[in-house]
């Protein structure tokens, strides 16, 4: 592609299109199922499957012939709202799930169930009902449980296709076998229903909502739509009861009954391989994790393990797991997070575990830091031995059963993605059919300052080095809890490197909250969402402006998204002094705006901490800009609502401050729109310029 990087970055979702994902591999290893586009700009996934004794890659699905037109599905409310929890982009199939041995796959398209037999290569329509999502198969492969309206059903993969309901109720604010919004958005967990190991019973979710705020989200742009009501619990408020039955096929009920006052959320479900469902539960302070083992025959649970924290219990990926019937959580001891075994503690204080991956009586696949720029892939044996997966610098993903591993090695700065099915009979390559940008980000490293924060600065790719002129400085953090920027792949740097290629040294920086330094490092926000992590942009743009002199430190703007939006907003209004402009986009105005779970994890409960609330608000510093500040929402987001941006556009308009306002109708938290993902970014790049009365460069 010969595009600009603004419109090739849009057409290909930011280059994820075409890249090998959402990998699954067999009990046995026999089989790795993946999706796949065919090409960079092609958003209409297909499933794949790999036998990896032969090596031999062939498309199991292809929705192309299975729905007229994959690229424009009619999909179900409850499947476009999955899809923006899991910041989804893409098209065709997106999600997919298998038995156990891969043999029999089902997905949705278009509301419609299809399941795809590897052995007889073939796909069918099963006779389900409309609107379907999240299809499962049982473990047997003989049925296909999935979501239909509020109700779970489950219908036969035999000729017979006989489809029916296993449970639903009339009410509109109860669903059976969905996760509720905070579990989805805020805890990992997207499912709500999980098969029985014998394929009898399922154990299923019921969620209430009777209770939570109603909130609406209208479209401005078109005054005869209604608007769309949603149920969100911000901070503070009421969240939906979630609570727990097992269904069997032959009607049989069992509620599971735990002490709902003392753990609010249903954090984790599954099966475990004694053959009872074990339930992970958090108190709404999120203080205290309770794991508790259910007696499928009469719901009555029991603690088998508890942790806890003065400032709350962190949610590990793929946690727990277990090692044969030995319990494996991650759990913060020390200086770091690391792998238990049975109470056990089982890694050194020198890895940062950030996931579990697989874990059978053999081993413990998972993910971890030394470096936090870095994410390598680790296995625990059943000896104790701690042993290296992945072999070259940078970051990694995985996927693993049996004795086969995928290794997926992110682009680096120098190299393209790599994806390797590592089995004992040797490595099988997966291609990518990825783009490839048309520019080559070249991030500096470096640990700067007296908290030794991960730092990453970009020169214009035509620079002419050390003695060239004094470079504006753009700031582009992301900053908040759960994420990082300065990672030695290549993905977050890219819209970075066009920046700077604008004209800019574009300064990135992990402060205090960020992950992977370990308990005391992201707890250092307890209480305080704005000052630790404002305080650590402004002293790594001070240590890294020492690094290099060409930083420009009276022309320093910053830009951000979500948490990043916040950020900006945060810099240029509590600190006209060193920020000269800022762009905020979606950003949390006033979190007491905020979910529920996110929000009470660092700032607690506003009725008992107003305090926290009123000092990391937006709208208490609004009097005070100063500088050009370009406030960017969208008007159908419903993780950060557009009444963000609106108030805090009220507020300064109240105190007499002049500032920018880009609503975008139809618009969620995410931007994959093509058109509106390349004038975003020649919109900002607009406005930095004009910000910091800079002439941009012929061309």
């Amino acid at each position: 592609m010969t595009d600009s990087l603004p419109r090739q970055h849009a057409r290909t979702r930011g280059f994820t299109l075409g890249a090998p994902r959402s990998f699954t591999v067999s009990g046995n290893g026999g089989r790795v199922a993946f999706l796949r586009s065919l090409a960079g700009d092609d958003p209409v996934n297909r499933l794949w499957l790999l036998d990896t004794s032969s090596g031999e890659a062939l498309v199991a699905a292809d929705p192309v012939g299975l729905l007229a037109d994959p690229g424009e599905e009619n999909l179900p409310s409850a499947e476009r709202a999955r899809r923006e929890r899991a910041r989804e982009s893409g098209g065709g199939i997106v999600a997919y799930a298998g038995d156990p041995g891969l043999t029999r796959i089902a997905f949705a398209l278009g509301g419609q169930v299809f399941l795809a037999d590897a052995a007889e290569g073939s796909v069918d329509l099963l006779p389900a009902a409309a609107g379907a999502f999240d299809p499962r198969p049982s473990p047997d492969g003989q049925r296909v449980a999935y979501v239909s309206g509020n109700g779970l059903r489950v219908v036969d993969a035999s000729a017979r296709g006989l489809d029916r309901l296993l449970a639903g109720e009339s009410a509109d604010t109860v669903s059976w076998g969905s996760a509720e919004f905070i579990a989805a958005e805020e805890m990992g967990r997207s499912r709500g229903f999980w098969w029985s190991p014998d394929s009898r019973r399922l154990l299923v979710a019921r969620v209430d909502t009777a209770e939570v705020p109603i909130w609406h989200i209208s479209s401005p742009a078109d005054p005869a739509a209604a608007p769309a009501p949603v149920a969100y619990p911000a901070a503070g408020t009421v969240n939906a009861r979630v609570s727990l039955s097992i269904l069997g096929l032959d009607g049989s009920r069992v509620d599971v009954a735990w002490d709902r006052g003392a753990f609010e959320y249903l954090a984790r479900a599954a099966w475990a391989p004694r053959s009872n469902p074990v339930i992970t539960l958090q108190s709404r302070d999120q203080r205290t994790v309770a794991i508790l083992e259910v007696d499928p025959d009469t719901g009555a649970a029991t603690e088998i393990a508890r942790q806890s924290d003065e400032h709350w219990v962190e949610l590990v990926p793929g946690t727990p797991a277990w090692m044969g019937r030995r319990l494996v959580t991650a759990e913060d001891r020390g200086s770091a997070r690391r792998l238990v075994i049975d109470g056990e503690t089982a890694t050194p204080d020198t890895l940062q575990v950030r996931s579990v991956v697989s874990a059978d009586e053999h081993r413990v696949v998972y993910a971890a830091s030394e470096d936090p720029t870095e994410v390598h892939i680790w296995q625990l044996d059943g000896g104790g031995r701690l042993e290296r997966l992945s072999g070259q610098p940078g970051v990694h993903s995985a996927a693993a059963a049996g004795r086969t591993v995928v290794l997926l090695r992110a682009a680096g700065t120098d190299r393209d993605a790599a994806v390797e099915v590592v089995t004992p009979a040797g490595r099988l390559p997966i291609d990518s059919m990825a783009a490839t940008p048309s520019l080559s980000p070249q991030p500096r490293f470096s640990v700067a300052g007296s908290r030794d924060l991960r730092t990453a600065v970009l020169y214009p790719s035509n620079d002419h080095g050390a003695d060239g002129d004094p470079l504006p400085v753009l700031l582009d953090p992301y900053g908040g809890p759960h994420a990082q920027r300065v990672l030695k792949a290549r993905s977050p740097f890219l819209v970075s490197q066009w920046f700077a290629n604008q004209g800019f040294a574009v300064v990135i920086a992990d402060g205090r909250g960020t992950p992977a330094r370990g308990p005391a490092w992201e707890r250092a926000v307890a209480g305080d969402l704005a000052h630790p992590v404002l305080e650590d942009q402004i002293d790594a743009l001070d240590a890294l402006a020492a690094q290099h002199p060409r930083l420009d430190l009276d022309r320093v703007s910053i830009r951000g998204w979500s948490f990043g939006g916040y950020l900006a907003a945060l810099a240029v209004l509590a600190r006209p002094d060193r920020f000269h402009a800022a762009i905020a986009g979606a950003p949390v105005a006033n979190w007491r705006l905020y979910d529920t779970h996110y929000t009470e994890r660092y700032l607690g409960h506003p009725d008992r901490n107003p305090a926290a609330y009123a000092r990391t608000s937006l709208l208490e510093l609004a009097g005070g800009l100063i500088r050009p500040l370009l406030l960017i929402c969208g008007l159908a987001d419903d993780n950060v609502f557009a009444a963000h941006s609106l108030r805090l556009s009220q507020a300064l308009f109240e105190a007499g401050r002049p500032h920018q306002v880009l609503p975008l109708p139809g618009v969620t938290h995410m931007t994959p729109q093509e058109k509106v993902a390349e004038n975003l970014l020649l919109l900002q790049r607009s406005f930095l310029l004009d910000s910091l009365h800079i002439r941009p460069e012929p061309g």
